[in-house]
């Protein structure tokens, strides 16, 4: 059986709350609908996605449902003592529960709690069962000399994941059923002893912004040492009881050692695999990627297939995926051609190439014609992004834009030469393409221009006062590493370069600290994305260069901020604090794939 190392930490860390969304080590567990349970590991809510249950499923907008199952002990003395914590409008942290964490603990994926008051240690698992709504918690009594008393509040809503719920609003409707409620007619909770209540606690704090929690009720129970008291959490067919938790629990353990023998994943690249399946997902329309927790309901970049499908050795659903992007196309398909011909190249699935090629050319043509941000100039045969659709006025011929161009050229040729196509015109527009691309972007500074016929002088965010910008960032890193890259065979000058000035250890920055507009403690311009890595260890491959360490810092990131997963990005400056969200799943994807690549 594949090894997957535990994450565990300490009280130094797991009992110290961040009250500042982004400030703290995360948690995650989805569905595999969209859906998902999260929080930080202190157990206190920092934003506003943060719960228990938070229900997607095809063609719903995310909604949080159960917000907390606030768990408190009855010593063999009569002590109530709380082990969840809340932030307040007020700007307090009532009770302090996070204070008598001993660990958290991401085992197989799922996470662990443990609570010590002196001799009585108290522990909580979590899982939802395989593409269902249904969240199973188990809390157990692992050491107390004799029964103690174990009470968990449910706190709850209902509203869109980013939104607010007050009391002053519309109210909650509330079913009583047996051993447990139906909130809102959207979700049911169930478990032993349920006690109903029935009251707002008004004020609780979630990041930026307050919201009001219903505490529909409190489930209760004796335990000895070793007894459990388990709740059940779910949405959809309301009548249909989910599996007991216990069950839940061991088939979500099952699934994770299936996945990562799957993956033929070990160690760190067994995290990794674990955490590449979070964003694979059932969508209303058949598979589909989420881009990251918390989820907006946002696809993610075709950048990230190789390393979430291949890598993991899932190529069955990768293929499903491909075929149903193909029928419902979205933007220009330059993503998803190199996705196609990554997949037809690794798993020798030549019937693919045969059905594929065809429409991927016609998709690549309606994308230059249909009046979108893209067009082709006739000049040279390079794209251009017209202005208003990238943010700080990067327009003009980009560089990673024109590199994708190149390879999806290539690669379109070779899958119709696969299929028994006719493969003349796009290799004919390739060789055209390439020769502008190395005729155009290389800069005097020994790197290539970010963007060539960009804006008129003065650049915004570059030096230079001609309509060629060469301020160097890492997206020409994309001219190397791509399989078909204008760059190829060139020994990559500016490959250094970009190791040079922009590489950290949890990514690339995307822009050198000397240039103008930089800003290394700010969320905009040469904050560090960590997805980057990949272009960066592929193009030091493809020149020569070792990559030997590219992933440590990555590799502790593990334990740093969304546990057992990567983060979106990080500040350009050390100690690189990370922001944005957690769970990113183009940065997991590129880090799995540059793991299993290049340090098997």
């Amino acid at each position: 059986m594949p090894r997957i190392d535990p994450l565990i930490l300490g009280p130094q860390l797991c009992g110290v709350p961040a009250t500042d969304a982004g400030a703290g080590r995360e948690w995650l567990v989805t569905d595999g609908l969209g859906g998902w349970a999260s929080g930080t590991v202190s157990g206190l809510r920092t934003r506003p996605e943060h719960a228990l249950l938070t229900v997607a499923g095809p063609g719903r907008t995310p909604h949080v449902a159960l917000a907390a199952l606030d768990l408190t002990v009855t010593l063999h003395t009569g002590t109530k003592v709380p082990l969840y914590t809340h932030a307040w409008q007020s700007g307090r942290l009532d009770p302090h529960g996070h204070r008598l964490l001993e660990t958290f603990t991401l085992a197989d994926g799922l996470p662990r709690w443990r609570w010590r008051i002196g001799d009585v240690v108290i522990e909580r698992e979590l899982a939802f069962g395989f593409r269902t709504s249904a969240l199973a918690v188990v809390h157990r009594v692992l050491s107390a000399p004799g029964p103690v008393g174990l009470t968990v509040a449910a706190m709850c809503t209902w509203r869109v994941a980013d939104g607010t719920r007050r009391a002053d609003g519309p109210g909650l409707r509330i079913e009583p059923v047996a051993d447990g409620v139906i909130v809102d007619g959207a979700y049911r909770l169930a478990g032993p002893g349920w006690q109903p209540a029935g009251r707002w606690h008004v004020g609780a704090h979630a990041g930026d912004r307050a919201e009001d929690l219903w505490h529909a009720g409190t489930f209760g129970a004796q335990a000895g040492p070793g007894e459990t008291l388990a709740v059940s959490a779910w949405a959809g067919n309301l009548a249909e009881r989910p599996p007991a938790p216990p069950v839940v629990l061991a088939a979500a353990r099952e699934r994770a050692h299936r996945l990562v023998t799957t993956a033929k994943a070990e160690g760190y690249a067994a995290t990794l695999a674990l955490a590449a399946d979070t964003f694979v997902i059932q969508a209303a329309d058949g598979p589909a990627l989420a881009d990251g927790y918390p989820w907006s309901g946002r696809a993610a970049p075709l950048a990230a297939y190789e390393g979430l499908m291949l890598d993991t050795g899932r190529a069955d659903e990768g293929r499903e995926l491909l075929k149903a992007l193909v029928e419902r196309p979205s933007g220009t398909p330059l993503w998803l051609i190199h996705a196609v011909d990554r997949h037809v190249t690794r798993t020798g699935d030549s019937d693919l190439a045969r059905r594929l090629a065809v429409p991927l050319g016609r998709l690549l043509r309606q994308s230059l014609n249909d009046g979108g941000p893209l067009t082709l100039d006739p000049a040279d045969g390079l794209l251009t992004l017209a202005a208003g659709d990238t943010p700080a006025a990067r327009v003009g011929k980009l560089v990673e834009i024109n590199a994708l161009w190149v390879n999806a050229l290539a690669a379109l040729a070779d899958l119709l030469a696969e299929g028994g196509r006719d493969d003349t015109e796009p290799r004919e527009r390739h060789t055209r393409a390439r020769e502008s691309f190395l005729r155009r972007f290389p800069a005097p500074e020994g790197w290539l221009h970010d963007v060539v016929e960009g804006p008129a002088a003065p650049y915004p965010l570059g030096a230079g006062t001609s309509h060629d910008d060469p301020t160097l960032r890492p997206y020409q890193l994309l001219a190397w590493s791509l399989p078909h890259g204008p760059m190829r065979g060139d020994p990559g000058a500016a490959v250094r370069a970009c190791g040079e000035a922009l590489l950290t250890p949890l990514g690339l920055r995307t822009l050198a600290p000397d240039e103008y507009g930089y800003d290394g403690t700010g969320p905009d311009q040469g904050l560090v994305r960590p997805w980057l890595i990949g272009a960066c260890a592929d193009a030091c491959a493809a020149t020569g260069r070792p990559v030997d360490g590219l992933l440590d810092g990555l590799a502790a990131h593990l334990g740093e901020w969304g546990v057992g997963s990567v983060g979106e990005a990080a500040h350009g400056d050390a100690p690189h604090p990370a922001l944005g969200r957690p769970f990113d799943a183009l940065a997991v994807a590129e880090t799995l794939r540059v793991e299993t690549r290049y340090f098997p």
